[in-house]
Protein backbone atom coordinates (compact mmCIF):
# COMPACT_ATOMS: atom_id res chain seq x y z
CA UNK A 1 0.00 0.00 0.00
CA UNK A 2 1.41 3.37 -0.96
CA UNK A 3 1.82 6.20 1.50
CA UNK A 4 -0.94 8.17 -0.21
CA UNK A 5 -3.41 5.30 0.20
CA UNK A 6 -2.43 4.80 3.81
CA UNK A 7 -3.11 8.42 4.57
CA UNK A 8 -6.42 8.30 2.78
CA UNK A 9 -7.52 5.25 4.72
CA UNK A 10 -6.44 6.37 8.18
CA UNK A 11 -6.56 10.16 7.84
CA UNK A 12 -3.42 10.39 10.02
CA UNK A 13 -0.47 12.64 9.04
CA UNK A 14 2.86 10.86 8.74
CA UNK A 15 4.48 13.14 11.33
CA UNK A 16 1.83 12.28 13.88
CA UNK A 17 2.20 8.60 12.97
CA UNK A 18 5.90 8.81 13.82
CA UNK A 19 5.04 10.42 17.16
CA UNK A 20 2.59 7.61 17.87
CA UNK A 21 5.28 5.02 17.14
CA UNK A 22 7.80 6.75 19.39
CA UNK A 23 5.34 6.79 22.29
CA UNK A 24 4.43 3.14 21.61
CA UNK A 25 8.10 2.13 21.61
CA UNK A 26 8.77 3.76 24.96
CA UNK A 27 5.53 2.36 26.39
CA UNK A 28 6.37 -1.20 25.31
CA UNK A 29 9.79 -0.80 26.87
CA UNK A 30 8.15 -0.32 30.28
CA UNK A 31 6.16 -3.59 30.12
CA UNK A 32 9.07 -5.78 31.18
CA UNK A 33 10.01 -3.45 34.03
CA UNK A 34 6.43 -3.51 35.28
CA UNK A 35 6.45 -7.31 35.03
CA UNK A 36 9.62 -7.47 37.15
CA UNK A 37 7.96 -5.30 39.80
CA UNK A 38 4.88 -7.56 39.72
CA UNK A 39 7.10 -10.59 40.36
CA UNK A 40 8.72 -8.81 43.29
CA UNK A 41 5.38 -7.80 44.83
CA UNK A 42 3.59 -11.16 44.45
CA UNK A 43 3.87 -14.80 43.42
CA UNK A 44 2.09 -14.19 40.10
CA UNK A 45 3.47 -16.28 37.24
CA UNK A 46 4.12 -15.20 33.63
CA UNK A 47 1.02 -16.93 32.21
CA UNK A 48 -1.32 -15.28 34.70
CA UNK A 49 0.32 -11.91 34.12
CA UNK A 50 -0.06 -12.28 30.36
CA UNK A 51 -3.73 -13.25 30.80
CA UNK A 52 -4.55 -10.27 33.02
CA UNK A 53 -2.68 -7.96 30.64
CA UNK A 54 -4.71 -9.09 27.62
CA UNK A 55 -8.05 -9.41 29.43
CA UNK A 56 -7.85 -5.98 31.04
CA UNK A 57 -6.46 -4.47 27.84
CA UNK A 58 -9.42 -5.95 25.95
CA UNK A 59 -11.85 -4.32 28.39
CA UNK A 60 -10.15 -0.95 27.93
CA UNK A 61 -10.16 -1.24 24.12
CA UNK A 62 -13.86 -2.14 24.11
CA UNK A 63 -14.60 0.78 26.44
CA UNK A 64 -12.96 3.37 24.17
CA UNK A 65 -14.02 1.79 20.88
CA UNK A 66 -17.30 3.78 20.60
CA UNK A 67 -15.24 6.98 20.89
CA UNK A 68 -12.92 6.04 18.00
CA UNK A 69 -13.75 7.65 14.63
CA UNK A 70 -14.64 5.02 12.08
CA UNK A 71 -12.25 4.60 9.18
CA UNK A 72 -12.82 3.03 5.80
CA UNK A 73 -10.69 0.27 4.29
CA UNK A 74 -9.98 0.00 0.59
CA UNK A 75 -11.16 -3.64 0.28
CA UNK A 76 -13.78 -5.41 2.37
CA UNK A 77 -12.25 -8.48 3.99
CA UNK A 78 -14.13 -11.80 3.74
CA UNK A 79 -15.58 -12.89 7.09
CA UNK A 80 -13.89 -16.33 7.08
CA UNK A 81 -10.46 -14.83 6.44
CA UNK A 82 -11.04 -12.19 9.11
CA UNK A 83 -11.87 -14.87 11.69
CA UNK A 84 -8.81 -16.92 10.69
CA UNK A 85 -6.56 -13.87 10.85
CA UNK A 86 -7.83 -12.86 14.28
CA UNK A 87 -7.43 -16.40 15.68
CA UNK A 88 -3.87 -16.82 14.34
CA UNK A 89 -2.90 -13.34 15.51
CA UNK A 90 -4.29 -14.11 18.97
CA UNK A 91 -2.34 -17.37 19.19
CA UNK A 92 0.86 -15.65 18.09
CA UNK A 93 0.25 -12.88 20.61
CA UNK A 94 -0.25 -15.45 23.38
CA UNK A 95 3.11 -17.10 22.63
CA UNK A 96 4.84 -13.75 22.15
CA UNK A 97 3.74 -12.15 25.43
CA UNK A 98 3.79 -15.20 27.69
CA UNK A 99 7.22 -16.40 26.58
CA UNK A 100 8.56 -12.85 26.96
CA UNK A 101 7.30 -12.49 30.54
CA UNK A 102 8.73 -15.94 31.32
CA UNK A 103 12.08 -14.87 29.86
CA UNK A 104 12.05 -11.72 32.03
CA UNK A 105 11.43 -13.91 35.08
CA UNK A 106 14.21 -16.29 34.09
CA UNK A 107 17.07 -14.12 32.84
CA UNK A 108 16.17 -10.52 33.66
CA UNK A 109 14.57 -7.62 31.84
CA UNK A 110 17.50 -6.31 29.79
CA UNK A 111 18.63 -9.58 28.20
CA UNK A 112 15.09 -10.89 27.64
CA UNK A 113 14.04 -7.70 25.86
CA UNK A 114 17.14 -7.41 23.71
CA UNK A 115 17.05 -11.06 22.61
CA UNK A 116 13.32 -10.97 21.83
CA UNK A 117 13.38 -7.72 19.90
CA UNK A 118 16.76 -8.35 18.33
CA UNK A 119 15.90 -11.81 17.04
CA UNK A 120 12.36 -10.88 15.96
CA UNK A 121 13.23 -8.69 12.96
CA UNK A 122 15.89 -11.17 11.85
CA UNK A 123 13.41 -14.06 11.92
CA UNK A 124 10.94 -11.87 10.04
CA UNK A 125 13.54 -11.14 7.35
CA UNK A 126 14.39 -14.83 6.95
CA UNK A 127 10.72 -15.83 6.92
CA UNK A 128 9.89 -13.16 4.35
CA UNK A 129 12.68 -14.48 2.13
CA UNK A 130 11.56 -18.12 2.39
CA UNK A 131 7.76 -17.73 2.51
CA UNK A 132 7.06 -14.45 0.71
CA UNK A 133 9.91 -14.41 -1.77
CA UNK A 134 11.38 -11.13 -0.52
CA UNK A 135 15.06 -10.74 -1.38
CA UNK A 136 17.30 -10.48 1.69
CA UNK A 137 20.32 -8.92 0.00
CA UNK A 138 23.89 -8.51 1.24
CA UNK A 139 22.93 -5.99 3.89
CA UNK A 140 20.22 -8.29 5.20
CA UNK A 141 22.57 -11.28 5.27
CA UNK A 142 25.17 -9.23 7.16
CA UNK A 143 22.49 -8.13 9.62
CA UNK A 144 21.40 -11.72 10.25
CA UNK A 145 25.02 -12.77 10.85
CA UNK A 146 25.58 -9.85 13.22
CA UNK A 147 22.45 -10.62 15.22
CA UNK A 148 23.41 -14.29 15.57
CA UNK A 149 26.87 -13.23 16.72
CA UNK A 150 25.24 -10.94 19.29
CA UNK A 151 23.15 -13.84 20.59
CA UNK A 152 26.27 -16.00 20.96
CA UNK A 153 28.05 -13.25 22.89
CA UNK A 154 25.04 -12.78 25.15
CA UNK A 155 24.76 -16.49 25.95
CA UNK A 156 28.46 -17.36 26.28
CA UNK A 157 29.93 -14.11 27.53
CA UNK A 158 27.38 -12.77 29.97
CA UNK A 159 28.01 -15.14 32.85
CA UNK A 160 25.46 -17.27 34.67
CA UNK A 161 24.45 -14.45 37.01
CA UNK A 162 23.39 -12.23 34.12
CA UNK A 163 22.23 -14.57 31.33
CA UNK A 164 20.46 -17.92 31.68
CA UNK A 165 20.15 -20.18 28.65
CA UNK A 166 16.55 -21.06 29.55
CA UNK A 167 15.66 -17.37 29.53
CA UNK A 168 17.35 -16.85 26.17
CA UNK A 169 15.43 -19.81 24.69
CA UNK A 170 12.16 -18.38 26.05
CA UNK A 171 13.02 -15.01 24.51
CA UNK A 172 13.69 -16.71 21.16
CA UNK A 173 10.32 -18.48 21.44
CA UNK A 174 8.73 -15.09 22.05
CA UNK A 175 10.49 -13.69 18.99
CA UNK A 176 9.26 -16.67 16.94
CA UNK A 177 5.65 -16.04 17.99
CA UNK A 178 6.00 -12.37 17.09
CA UNK A 179 7.58 -13.23 13.74
CA UNK A 180 4.90 -15.74 12.71
CA UNK A 181 2.18 -13.26 13.68
CA UNK A 182 3.84 -10.47 11.69
CA UNK A 183 4.54 -12.55 8.58
CA UNK A 184 1.00 -13.91 8.40
CA UNK A 185 -0.43 -10.43 8.94
CA UNK A 186 1.75 -9.09 6.12
CA UNK A 187 0.69 -11.97 3.86
CA UNK A 188 -3.02 -11.46 4.55
CA UNK A 189 -2.67 -7.67 4.28
CA UNK A 190 -1.45 -7.71 0.70
CA UNK A 191 -5.01 -7.39 -0.59
CA UNK A 192 -5.98 -4.70 1.93
CA UNK A 193 -9.20 -4.64 3.90
CA UNK A 194 -7.69 -5.43 7.31
CA UNK A 195 -8.99 -3.27 10.15
CA UNK A 196 -6.20 -2.81 12.69
CA UNK A 197 -8.55 -1.85 15.53
CA UNK A 198 -10.76 -4.91 15.01
CA UNK A 199 -7.65 -7.08 14.76
CA UNK A 200 -6.30 -5.89 18.11
CA UNK A 201 -9.64 -6.36 19.88
CA UNK A 202 -10.17 -9.83 18.39
CA UNK A 203 -6.59 -10.89 19.04
CA UNK A 204 -6.79 -9.86 22.69
CA UNK A 205 -10.02 -11.83 23.06
CA UNK A 206 -8.49 -14.98 21.52
CA UNK A 207 -5.32 -14.61 23.61
CA UNK A 208 -7.33 -14.22 26.82
CA UNK A 209 -9.39 -17.35 26.07
CA UNK A 210 -6.26 -19.37 25.25
CA UNK A 211 -4.43 -18.29 28.39
CA UNK A 212 -7.32 -18.61 30.85
CA UNK A 213 -7.05 -22.39 31.52
CA UNK A 214 -3.25 -22.17 31.76
CA UNK A 215 -3.51 -19.18 34.10
CA UNK A 216 -5.99 -21.06 36.29
CA UNK A 217 -3.55 -23.97 36.53
CA UNK A 218 -0.66 -21.64 37.35
CA UNK A 219 -2.66 -19.56 39.82
CA UNK A 220 -4.95 -16.84 38.54
CA UNK A 221 -5.18 -14.86 41.80
CA UNK A 222 -1.73 -14.21 43.28
CA UNK A 223 -0.70 -14.00 46.91
CA UNK A 224 0.73 -10.65 47.87
CA UNK A 225 1.43 -8.54 50.92
CA UNK A 226 0.97 -5.38 48.81
CA UNK A 227 -2.42 -5.72 47.08
CA UNK A 228 -2.80 -2.00 46.29
CA UNK A 229 0.62 -1.81 44.68
CA UNK A 230 -0.06 -4.98 42.68
CA UNK A 231 -3.39 -3.64 41.40
CA UNK A 232 -1.75 -0.41 40.30
CA UNK A 233 0.98 -2.33 38.46
CA UNK A 234 -1.56 -4.57 36.69
CA UNK A 235 -3.65 -1.54 35.75
CA UNK A 236 -0.56 0.13 34.31
CA UNK A 237 0.43 -2.95 32.31
CA UNK A 238 -3.08 -3.21 30.85
CA UNK A 239 -3.48 0.49 30.09
CA UNK A 240 -0.12 1.85 28.92
CA UNK A 241 2.03 -0.87 27.26
CA UNK A 242 -1.05 -2.82 26.10
CA UNK A 243 -4.21 -0.89 25.17
CA UNK A 244 -2.54 2.48 24.53
CA UNK A 245 0.67 1.18 22.93
CA UNK A 246 -1.04 -1.28 20.57
CA UNK A 247 -3.59 1.34 19.48
CA UNK A 248 -0.82 3.87 18.76
CA UNK A 249 1.36 1.28 17.02
CA UNK A 250 -1.34 0.09 14.61
CA UNK A 251 -2.32 3.68 13.82
CA UNK A 252 1.26 4.82 13.21
CA UNK A 253 2.29 1.73 11.25
CA UNK A 254 -0.53 2.41 8.79
CA UNK A 255 1.13 5.61 7.51
CA UNK A 256 4.87 5.03 8.15
CA UNK A 257 7.07 2.75 6.05
CA UNK A 258 7.85 -0.60 7.62
CA UNK A 259 11.62 -0.02 7.60
CA UNK A 260 11.14 3.23 9.52
CA UNK A 261 8.82 1.45 11.95
CA UNK A 262 11.55 -1.13 12.65
CA UNK A 263 14.07 1.59 13.48
CA UNK A 264 11.64 3.49 15.73
CA UNK A 265 10.76 0.28 17.60
CA UNK A 266 14.41 0.01 18.68
CA UNK A 267 13.38 2.51 21.34
CA UNK A 268 11.74 -0.39 23.18
CA UNK A 269 14.88 -2.41 24.04
CA UNK A 270 16.80 0.78 24.72
CA UNK A 271 14.22 2.04 27.21
CA UNK A 272 13.84 -1.43 28.74
CA UNK A 273 17.59 -1.79 29.23
CA UNK A 274 17.79 1.68 30.80
CA UNK A 275 14.96 0.84 33.21
CA UNK A 276 16.62 -2.47 34.08
CA UNK A 277 19.78 -0.68 35.18
CA UNK A 278 18.28 2.48 36.71
CA UNK A 279 15.10 1.11 38.32
CA UNK A 280 15.68 -2.60 38.95
CA UNK A 281 19.40 -2.58 39.79
CA UNK A 282 20.39 -5.07 37.07
CA UNK A 283 24.04 -5.06 35.98
CA UNK A 284 25.17 -5.32 32.36
CA UNK A 285 28.58 -6.90 31.93
CA UNK A 286 30.89 -5.79 29.13
CA UNK A 287 30.08 -8.93 27.13
CA UNK A 288 26.35 -8.40 27.57
CA UNK A 289 26.66 -4.77 26.49
CA UNK A 290 28.72 -5.78 23.45
CA UNK A 291 26.20 -8.44 22.46
CA UNK A 292 23.40 -5.91 22.92
CA UNK A 293 25.12 -3.41 20.63
CA UNK A 294 25.74 -6.13 18.04
CA UNK A 295 22.09 -7.13 17.97
CA UNK A 296 20.71 -3.59 17.89
CA UNK A 297 23.24 -2.57 15.25
CA UNK A 298 22.25 -5.56 13.13
CA UNK A 299 18.57 -4.69 13.35
CA UNK A 300 19.31 -1.06 12.46
CA UNK A 301 21.42 -2.23 9.51
CA UNK A 302 18.59 -4.45 8.34
CA UNK A 303 16.17 -1.50 8.46
CA UNK A 304 18.62 0.71 6.53
CA UNK A 305 18.98 -1.98 3.87
CA UNK A 306 15.19 -2.17 3.51
CA UNK A 307 14.98 1.61 3.19
CA UNK A 308 17.59 1.68 0.43
CA UNK A 309 15.84 -1.09 -1.51
CA UNK A 310 12.50 0.72 -1.12
CA UNK A 311 13.99 3.89 -2.64
CA UNK A 312 15.14 2.00 -5.73
CA UNK A 313 11.70 0.47 -6.38
CA UNK A 314 9.36 2.24 -8.81
CA UNK A 315 6.51 4.14 -7.18
CA UNK A 316 3.13 2.38 -7.30
CA UNK A 317 0.63 3.61 -9.86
Amino acid sequence: MSKAVSNAVSGLPVGRGLLYLIVAGFAWGTAGAAASLVYRASDMGPVALSFWRCAAGLVLLLAVRPLRPRGRTAVREPFARKVLRVVVTGLGLAVFQTAYFAAVQSTGLAVATVVTLGAGPVLIALGARLALGEHLGRGGAAAVAGALAGLVVLVLGGGSTTVRLSGVLLALLSAAGYSVMTLLTRWWGRDGGADAASTSVGAFAVTSLCLLPLALAEGLVPHTAEPVRLLWLLAYVAAVPTALAYALYFAGAAVVRSATVSVVMLLEPVSAAALAVLLLGEHLTAATLYGTLLMLGSVAGLAVAETRRARTRPAPA
